[in-house]
């Protein structure tokens, strides 16, 4: 009965993965750290960061790795697993 209750949920109610913009955005509030804070600590423009924010554009891998040390961002959750 369970798994019946369970492919009902995942078929009428998909929980659907955050956006790379949406992970940023919670991580950075979690850790309480500013756009300019974390511009800062990983050498790019707070312009770039409100880019990626704003879902204007993506980080390179070099920096969407820098994203996931400074704000704890699993690497999974940022490539969409």
């Amino acid at each position: 009965m369970s798994d019946i209750v369970i492919a009902y949920g995942k078929e009428h109610y998909p929980i659907e993965k955050p956006t790379v913009a949406e992970l940023i955005e919670l991580y950075l509030e979690e850790k309480g750290m500013s756009q300019k804070q974390l511009a800062i600590e990983i050498g790019i423009s707070l312009s770039r960061v409100n880019d990626y924010i704003a879902g204007r554009s993506e980080p390179a891998l070099k920096i969407a790795r820098l994203l996931c040390r400074v704000l704890n961002i699993p690497p999974a959750a940022m490539l969409g697993f």
